[in-house]
């Protein structure tokens, strides 16, 4: 088979790439999905008692008005709005997100801990050189110590002072020492910062069921159960597992950029299966807990730093939608998401009974209802998150150019390799502008090098 265009991989870039080329007017497209569904990390599946999980706690939100357009014309008014109400375990109490804004929450000596490292002098003047030094230059070593250092080692899998901080934009509330002490002194809660302080959630079927029904429109463009295996780079062809080509003249690819690199470019140059291999990754364990009984919780999701339990994240995923369980509106999701790398290696054997006993080790379900668990569900990601490590950025600067001379591109959460831009709107149009470049020469805004 032949296409000016193939996408290999139907998750959010690749399938809003297809999507935007078929908006422009443009034919010949192949996408290759190598699972018999679309969605990638963005899939929901419902288990066999009938609740439904997501890969980890997606939520809806966008910078981006096309998106929005896009996914108005997708779920139409089959959507829930929700306001963020997220907080933290530590020292053994509740903590309104974002944490540094919000130490007065926290027992006295802790709080005085906090407030302590943020008076002036207590602070490093040099410029931090990695993310843990970062850390402690903007948030002290109090909030540093009981937050932020434990949390990131915990959701990265990966030491922070082997971390870039270049990549933190939006995504981590900047405090102040004036700030902090008006929130204490006025007895204030500051809960409404971050992009993610309202978002939307699909009625039913999860947020799976947002590319579901996009590659629904272009069941004739996607080929499923098809992986690549092999790219011939001078004859543009790839070669699936089954032996089947397809040629291309432009190539978009979402699978991971080191294996792509290095496994499906056999004659790639050493220089890029050395930048390759300086990417870093960290994979995620995602077990559910679904009760048969309702408890009153309006919290969206909680972040836990400290030891008693191995999830850095959980979600009351039936708060999302009342069809998130198998009786509409009761019962509870818990949804809990593990890290784990060479650096945080975990025993995922185990791992959902060790899940089961943190819920009751922080308070979210009593040893008495343990028995009302009907459903224990997992799934292990072993590409969950993109790393964005001290070397990312120079390997990216060889990887794309070389890439793009031999009309490969690669974009998406692994395709691209940039965390900061691989939320679902980011993802989504990313494939979106890359559709523009190669129709119109528009130049890409969302990933750049």
């Amino acid at each position: 088979m032949k296409a000016e265009y193939i996408i290999l991989g139907a998750g959010p870039t690749g399938l809003g790439a297809l999507h935007r080329l078929k908006e422009r007017g443009e034919d010949s497209v192949i996408l290759l999905e190598k699972n018999s569904y679309p969605g990638g990390l963005a899939s929901s599946f419902t288990d066999e008692k009938g609740f439904i999980w997501d890969i980890g706690g997606h939520v809806v939100f966008s910078h981006y008005e096309y998106y929005d357009r896009l996914l108005d014309s997708l779920l139409c008014d089959n959507f829930l709005e929700h306001q963020r109400e997220s907080f933290v375990r530590a020292a053994a109490t509740w903590v309104p997100y974002p944490f540094q804004n919000n130490i007065r929450h926290l027992p006295p000596e802790v709080r005085w801990d906090c407030v302590k490292a943020l008076l002036p002098g207590m602070r490093s003047e040099k410029a931090p050189a990695n993310f843990k030094e970062w850390i402690l230059k903007i948030f002290g070593e109090g909030i540093a110590r009981y937050f932020m250092l434990p949390y990131n080692f915990k959701v990265w899998a990966t030491h922070p002072e082997d971390m870039d901080f270049s990549w933190i934009g939006e995504r981590i509330s900047i405090v102040d020492l004036r700030s902090v002490l008006k929130n204490i002194l006025l007895e204030r809660d500051q809960v409404s910062w971050g992009p993610n302080n309202t978002f939307k959630f699909p009625l039913k079927g999860g947020t799976g069921e947002i590319y579901r029904k996009l590659a629904a429109r272009y069941e004739d463009n996607i080929i499923y159960n098809t992986k690549a295996v092999r790219i011939d780079t001078a004859q543009k062809i790839i070669t699936d597992h089954l032996g089947n080509s397809f040629s291309y003249n432009n190539l978009l690819s979402t699978l991971p950029l080191d294996l792509l690199v290095t496994k499906l470019i056999p004659d790639s140059k050493t220089s890029l299966i050395n930048a390759a291999a300086k990417l870093k990754h960290n994979s995620v364990f995602v077990g559910g807990i679904g009760l048969s009984e309702s408890r009153p919780d309006s919290r969206c999701w909680m972040y836990f730093p400290e030891r008693d339990c191995p999830f850095y994240r959980m979600t009351n995923f039936h708060n999302y939608s009342p069809n998130n369980t198998p009786v509409p509106g009761s019962g509870r999701a818990l949804m809990c998401e593990v890290s784990h790398s060479n650096q945080k290696p975990e025993k995922l054997d185990s791992m959902l009974a060790e899940i089961e006993q943190g819920l009751v080790n922080t308070g979210l379900i009593g040893t008495a209802e343990r028995n009302k668990i009907i459903s224990r569900w997992s799934i292990n990601v072993d590409y969950g998150y993109p790393v964005p490590c001290l070397e990312r950025n120079e390997a990216l600067k060889l990887l794309q150019p070389e890439l793009e001379k031999l009309d490969i591109y690669s974009r998406g959460r692994f395709g691209g390799w940039k965390y900061e831009v691989s939320n679902m709107d980011h993802s989504v149009m990313q494939g979106v502008e890359w559709a523009d470049r190669m129709v119109s020469g528009q130049p890409e805004t969302t990933y750049r090098i």
